[in-house]
């Protein structure tokens, strides 16, 4: 009991040795986010003519923003936690800064405004107001009880958050399961590895079968794939990889259940076992469906109707849909019983987190993606040979490693567009002749987004939830561990017998 104690209540000492040391920390931010900005001035003046953002006329070191953010989310908290804790949203608007300051200066602030509103619009806020509204729905379900954590549990758990996920998105699949699965199981010593599989499974490989589940195949719903392509393409490989997670969760939870200390732990339950006592907060099951139908309306209904906004073209579709998702939101507030949400111990800081992390990601992706997308005249033009043979035909292999990796580090639904588009772009030709290099694209965004605590959204706010209930989530680099010992051998099989 006194360990536990322990483990839920934060280091003192830690904190008092890192707040001494805040105002060092913030100095060092400053300067780190100004270094890239002060090799874009110095080097970078031949492309001080340039008419438009030409993605074949830039330099991989235009990347150095973006390379900034990620290693400021892996390294900030490992060296300063309590640093990183209160001063994260600074530290992605500097590395935003650091782009946008010298992306002024030698394209125009015309061009760094257009820049900028096209990716706050296009995507950054739908993508952003979406997550908000299912985390607020499925965050006002609470299902009364509390189960008793075994390996059998638990594992049937992550199987139905598995099957949830392509229906009501991994976010939604995500948000409504973590709580009842951190209550049957926070009597328990061993939890991390709950987690962990639970945020590949439930977060990431379970959204692979509809156009709902994962924005990579949004996008691609978009595109022109029809809405059970992906359900009827992927189903094996989703299955496979599924199952072998499964089984290998069940062993291993299975090994810690039964071990003496973990048995032990078992007399001291802060939540004692009870029955199922039903669901409050059921009205939310109206608005996760109000949810899904928005998103299905968005693809389904072309109205040809378009907002300029500095160059960005908003479509009415989608104007709509975010302005409603934004009514299903504040209908959910309105309409839940505040004892559901306290029950599920609801609050922002996860959304807090991923809205302010994922701003300063979208920004800074912006030059990253759009070297990608010049294809074999970008810096990133060994990527597209590699991809394709030398007579440009599709290996289906790399575009499933390709896609995969580069989806586990920057946002994989642009990530996923890039490698749609250098497959050539055409859906109806994807679906039909190109079917396995299609499912190979994917599998690859929506599979390895679980590589990274940045892959997809939802792991970030998994991480927070379990966190702020006490469990000691790996750091970035320990997630990083993880993933390589159990998803790594895994895709490799999986790319052998489908790619």
């Amino acid at each position: 009991m006194p360990e536990r104690a322990a483990r839920l209540r934060p280091d003192a000492h830690a904190a008092v040795s890192n707040n001494k040391d805040f105002n060092d920390m913030k100095g060092h931010a400053v300067w780190a986010s100004m270094v890239p900005t002060a090799v874009l001035l110095a080097g970078w003046s031949e492309l001080a003519s340039a008419a438009t953002f030409d993605g074949a006329r830039l330099s991989a070191l235009w990347g150095l923003p973006f390379a900034g953010m990620l290693l400021s989310i892996a390294v900030f908290p490992l060296i300063a936690p309590a640093f990183w804790h209160h001063h994260f949203g600074k530290i992605s608007a500097a590395w935003a800064l650091a782009l946008l300051g010298p992306f002024a200066l030698w394209f125009g602030i015309d061009l760094a405004l257009a820049k900028l509103v096209h990716a706050m619009l296009d995507e950054y806020i739908p993508f952003i107001v979406l997550l908000t509204a299912l985390y607020t729905v499925a965050g006002g379900i609470c299902v009364r009880g509390n189960l008793h954590g075994t390996p059998r549990l638990n594992t049937a758990i992550l199987a139905l958050g598995t099957l949830l996920a392509s229906v009501m998105g991994t976010t939604g699949a995500a948000m409504l399961l973590i709580r009842p699965l951190l209550r049957a199981n926070d009597n328990r010593r061993h939890v991390v590895h709950v987690v962990v599989f639970f945020i590949f499974l439930v977060a990431n490989v379970g959204g692979s079968l509809s156009p709902l589940g994962d924005p990579p195949l949004f996008l691609g719903f978009l595109e022109g794939v029809s809405f059970f392509w992906t359900t009827k393409h992927l189903a094996l490989p989703m299955l496979f990889v599924s199952g072998v997670l499964l089984a290998a969760f069940y062993a291993l939870d299975s090994y810690y259940f039964h071990q003496r200390e973990e048995e032990r732990s078992r007399f001291f339950d802060p939540t004692p076992d009870s029955s199922f006592g039903g669901i409050d907060g059921k009205i939310n099951f109206v608005f996760l469906a109000a949810v899904v139908a928005l998103v299905l309306m968005s693809g389904l209904w072309r109205p040809q109707i378009a907002f300029d906004v500095f160059g960005t073209q908003v479509a009415l579709q989608n104007a709509v849909r975010d302005v409603a998702l934004i009514g299903v939101t504040l209908l959910s507030l309105a309409s839940t019983p505040r004892a559901a949400r306290a029950a599920n111990d609801f609050n922002w800081a996860p959304i807090q987190e991923v809205a302010k992390l994922f701003a300063g990601i979208f920004v800074t992706i912006v030059p990253v993606i759009t070297m990608l997308r010049a294809g074999e005249s970008g810096a990133f033009a060994g990527l597209v040979h590699l991809v394709n043979d030398s007579s440009g035909h599709p290996r289906d292999i790399m575009y499933f490693w390709a896609t995969g990796l580069l989806s586990s580090f920057l946002d994989n639904a642009p990530t996923y567009l890039v490698f749609f588009n250098l497959a050539g772009g055409d859906a109806q030709t994807l679906m039909t002749t190109g079917a396995t290099t299609l499912a190979a694209i994917s599998a690859g965004a929506v599979f390895m987004g679980a590589n990274t605590y940045i892959g997809n959204a939802p792991n970030f706010m998994v991480k927070a939830i379990a966190q702020s209930r006490g469990v000691p989530m790996p750091s970035f680099f320990a997630y990083l561990g993880w993933s390589g010992a159990v998803l790594l051998p895994l895709f490799i099989v999986t790319g052998w017998l489908f790619f």
